[in-house]
């Protein structure tokens, strides 16, 4: 038992560490103003959430915001929303996995796992994400970067509904895809049965 907390911190470490580095490999995507960008840094996570269960995933998301706190350029709202985000997308993940250890119910769990995360992507950024960015620059201006690509769109309610809640839904299912065929290599080796 020892053995395994030992053996799930080193990999909730290392799983954080990775994370980490994915978060500087972001790019813009057209369909979005260009001060969104796109990353797969939630991978890890959902690898050890499914591996480990579901609170190590979250643990993943808090340790790979705090270490990103060393070089943010947003006082930390932004490392707080990206745990937010991550924590309920692998939680939700995890929670349904438990329950139907199967490759349908990781599944099932992991687009759960992304349309909660679409869900909650609107709260946090109406109240905390972009509250933040208007002390840099005007909610008009924020909104004439959505209006950039549509032009019909007037408030930011609607910003968050046509743009970012889909992107968000959007970027959990291609960490969901490009989770599931890393996932079955990987987790012999998380959990210490590679030699079983």
């Amino acid at each position: 038992m020892k053995t395994n907390k030992v053996r799930n911190l080193a990999m909730v470490g290392m799983l954080s560490a990775v994370s980490f580095i994915l978060m500087f490999l972001e790019f813009s995507i057209p369909v979005m103003p260009s001060f969104i960008k796109l990353d797969i840094s939630e991978i890890p996570a959902l690898i050890g959430t499914f591996a480990m269960g579901p609170l190590e995933g979250v643990l993943i998301c808090l340790l790979k915001n705090l270490i990103h706190l060393l070089r943010t350029g947003t006082g930390g709202v932004g490392e707080l929303a990206n745990f937010l985000l991550g924590a309920v997308f692998t939680f939700v993940a995890g929670v349904i996995y438990k329950k139907n250890r199967t490759r349908k119910g990781a599944m099932i769990g992991s687009v759960a796992g992304a349309i909660a995360m679409a869900a909650f992507s609107f709260p946090i950024n109406y109240f905390l994400t972009y509250p933040f960015y208007t002390n840099f620059m005007p909610m008009e201006a924020i909104i004439e970067a959505y209006q950039v690509i549509v032009p019909g769109v007037k408030s930011l309610p609607e910003c968050l509904l046509i743009f970012n809640l889909p992107f968000t839904f959007c970027k959990g299912l291609l960490d969901v895809i490009l989770t599931f065929p890393v996932y079955k290599r990987l987790s012999p080796i998380i959990k210490g049965t590679q030699n079983q």
